[in-house]
């Protein structure tokens, strides 16, 4: 059972400079409140993804210790996690900002423990399927210490603060599949002890988590009153002023609704449609496949020898590839309003071909070299995602964007298990399921490859008449390109 990451959303505001408007306190006091608040969280972020045993789920459920079958494994456990994560998407969303982060952040650190509990005493089938419940509610939480992060700093910050707890996070996943693999090898230690560490570094969490300061300012619901502390006037504020102060009851449904009806409106915007497209679909078929890699790594190697099961440092290699992938795309400069479909539609074929490899093979080494090379070629698109995404957004805007994708694409998922993967629907072993993934990316690649063609056809057809008059008329002034595709900023991340 791969390891479940999500990436923290790079949402931030960039509000317009001025010269004559009062710093937050947090730029002009030589307070240093608010770098320890930023340190501890970081540190948070940090031991909270320390769980050795995670990487190991798997070969620990099919192995002695639990002695479930492939086909409970597969058919019956593992997609309770995608109907779970469906199911409290939304109310953990909104509870995260009306309870400003950190109950939810507490809840999360207990479905950790109640994670390991059942897998360390429960024997039965309905214990695993609660176990993969309490996974869904972990993963939804997530979004908790992805934002809690923009409470403690000034907007300017924002961009660093993001920097920050990602690397702390993905440092973490990185540590502690490390240190599973190194426990597994060298160490000789069993899943099952194994998991006892896992959950006492949870536990450790917890009372991390006690720690932390609950924030009296959140995104949406917890606004401040006034301006006093000289941030710059946002998309909701602004919002909740239209309404009036005669219509004060049940501002904040009036407010996020016309949001929602804003997102709507930007969806005609064709380079905001196409990356929330993608992460919609990509982000689907990306997750189904994490949820059953390990799987297949048993079913193409399946050993007795806990020694021989190299499931963390696969995952390590993957995360650290990723990581790497994420910093490249920061330096990919083109013209992404016109080579978008392209770039998605090339590396979405690489990855069909990946699957396909990985699902062909009988090398269990080259199936990890595949599973490393699709993260990272995800990875590597994601940051690029976020940026066509959030680049014309403001910060309350770009939060409830990725959060409509996200529910959109946890849906396709959960239908996509309900048909594939469930036993009430197909009911497929993984090998089957791997080459429905499989044509699920290839139908993903050839529409964007066609959609690609699309456009360097209209770009083709607008520059003729263009270099036309221009040959008729020497002295004619060039026509003007657009600023957001002329400017090298539009092309980094």
């Amino acid at each position: 059972m791969a390891p479940r990451i999500t990436l923290l959303s790079c949402c931030r505001a960039m509000p317009k400079k001025d010269d004559g408007a009062k710093k937050p306190a947090s730029e002009t006091m030589p307070d240093q409140r608010w770098k320890l608040q930023v340190f501890y969280l970081c540190f948070y972020g940090f031991m909270t993804q320390i769980r050795p045993g995670e990487s190991f789920i798997t070969p620990y459920l099919l192995g002695p210790d639990q002695n479930f079958t492939k086909a409970e494994v597969t058919n019956v456990i593992t997609p309770v996690l995608s109907y779970s994560y469906m199911a409290v998407l939304v109310p953990i969303f909104l509870l995260t900002d009306y309870l400003c982060y950190k109950p939810v952040l507490v809840l999360q650190s207990l479905s950790h423990i109640s994670i390991w509990l059942l897998l360390v005493l429960g024997t039965s089938v309905l214990a695993m399927q609660l176990m993969e419940f309490f996974y869904g509610i972990t993963m939804a939480a997530r979004i908790a210490y992805s934002s809690y992060i923009f409470s403690l700093v000034a907007p300017s910050r924002y961009q660093r603060m993001a920097s920050y707890s990602r690397s702390s996070v993905l440092m973490g996943v990185f540590t502690s599949s490390v240190l599973g693999q190194l426990c597994v090898t060298l160490g000789g230690v069993s899943f099952l002890t194994l998991n006892y560490v896992s959950l006492g570094f949870v536990s450790f969490g917890l009372i991390l988590t006690l720690f932390l300061e609950r924030p009296r300012r959140s995104l949406f619901f917890n606004r401040p009153g006034g301006a006093g502390d000289g941030a710059a006037s946002t998309e909701l504020d602004r919002m909740a002023e239209g309404d009036g102060r005669g219509r004060a009851r049940g501002w904040r449904d009036a407010v996020l609704c016309r949001m929602l009806w804003e997102v709507g409106a930007l969806a005609r915007q064709p380079q905001l449609r196409l990356w929330s497209l993608w992460w919609i679909f990509n982000s689907a078929g990306y997750y189904l496949m994490l949820y059953y890699a390990h799987i297949l790594w048993n079913e193409i190697s399946p050993t007795t020898d806990n020694r021989r099961v190299y499931n963390g440092g696969v995952d390590a290699a993957s995360t650290l590839l990723g990581a790497v992938a994420s910093f490249a795309a920061g330096y990919v400069k083109i013209r992404w309003t016109l080579w978008s479909e392209l770039v998605i539609g090339v590396v979405t074929a690489f990855q069909a071909g990946l699957l396909l490899l990985m699902n062909s093979t009988t090398n269990i080494w080259l199936c990890y070299v595949a599973y490393v090379l699709f993260r990272g070629s995800y990875q590597f698109l994601v940051p690029i995602a976020i940026f066509q995404i959030a680049t014309s957004l403001s910060k309350e805007l770009c939060a409830l964007v990725f959060g409509v994708n996200t529910f959109f694409g946890t849906v396709l998922k959960t239908i996509i298990t309900v048909i594939v993967a469930d036993e009430r629907g197909l009911g497929l072993s993984v090998h089957p399921q791997f080459y429905m993934y499989f044509g699920y990316f290839t139908l993903l690649a050839v529409v964007y490859l066609l959609a690609a063609v699309g456009v360097g056809i209209q770009h083709s057809r607008r520059r003729q008449p263009a270099e036309l008059a221009l040959a008729k008329e020497p002295c004619q002034r060039p026509v003007e390109i657009p600023a957001q595709e002329k400017s090298p900023e539009a092309g980094t991340v």
